[in-house]
């Protein structure tokens, strides 16, 4: 698949749901352009990380997080909110196409908007292969990385929920009124994962808890026995968290956070 034909492919693109991984084995072509390969931003990749996904440095833990009233949305500019990204040379066309497609499906349903990196950006998302799924939550000063591992983390669903950290928003069962919803078991939960369940201040966005945002951990995650380490108050025996995509309730978040409400861009929620 040639850089050409790949772009003229992703801008024909409505949404793309891509859930397999890529074998790394199989892959291992890259394609870099000499722009690309003589231009790009450096940054830091020494960060820590907490919560399972969520890179530190950071001043706190967000659903839409209050900072997101202080400063750390994407700016707008007209109808939209431009969020200039890069992506490693280190990922293959095929890799690159699954970030892509899976960035390209919130031009569907939002106003936010991602372009390719600019050296007069000032903010700007860094997708790298490091280890593990992680990102920062809210925007940053400069560019801030998305880590993607690959085989393991080239899922639509993986880079929906990450980039969703990177738009401001946190965890589904860490939102501030999750205890009217799911019951933490923590006597079931690995010791050293019990802070990735910390309950903390979110701006909820008057949308009710959702079990099937892109957001929500399934319900045996981190266990430490095979028992369940969450349990949905309504109904005890309710599988959850094994979202493909962003649910109505995510989309919905999205557009009242950034003022994205219209007729093409709804802010519709889902009970």
């Amino acid at each position: 698949m040639t850089p050409t034909f790949l772009f003229l492919l992703i801008l024909s693109l409505t949404d793309v749901s891509l859930s397999a991984p890529i074998d790394s084995k199989d892959k291992t072509g890259q394609s870099m352009d000499i722009s690309e390969i003589i231009l790009r931003p450096q940054i830091d990749p020494k960060i820590p990380v907490v919560q399972d996904d969520i890179a530190l440095p950071d001043t706190s833990s967000r659903n839409a997080d209050p900072c997101t009233a202080k400063g750390c949305k994407w700016s707008k500019t007209g109808r939209y909110v431009y969020v200039p990204y890069f992506i490693s040379t280190k990922y293959n066309d095929l890799e690159r196409f699954i970030i892509i497609s899976s960035l390209q499906s919130f031009v569907q349903s939002t106003c936010i908007r991602f372009v390719p990196w600019k050296a007069s950006d000032l903010h700007y998302l860094y997708f790298e292969a490091m280890k593990g799924c992680w990102s920062f939550v809210g925007r940053r000063t400069g560019g801030q990385f998305i880590s993607l591992a690959k085989p393991g983390c080239l899922y639509h669903s993986t880079v929906q929920h990450e980039v969703l950290h990177a738009l401001g928003f946190h965890h589904e069962q860490e939102r501030s009124d999750r205890d009217e919803y799911i019951r933490i078991l923590f006597e079931n939960i690995e010791p050293e994962f019990k802070n990735n369940f910390d309950k903390v201040e979110t701006n909820n966005l008057k949308t009710p808890y959702d079990f099937n945002s892109v957001m929500q951990y399934y319900k045996f995650a981190f266990s430490k026995n095979g028992k369940p380490t969450m349990v949905a108050k309504c109904d005890s025996n309710l599988d959850f968290g094994h979202a493909k995509q962003m649910s109505k309730n995510d989309i919905a978040r999205i557009n009242r956070l950034y003022n994205c409400c219209s007729k093409k861009t709804p802010c519709t929620i889902s009970n």
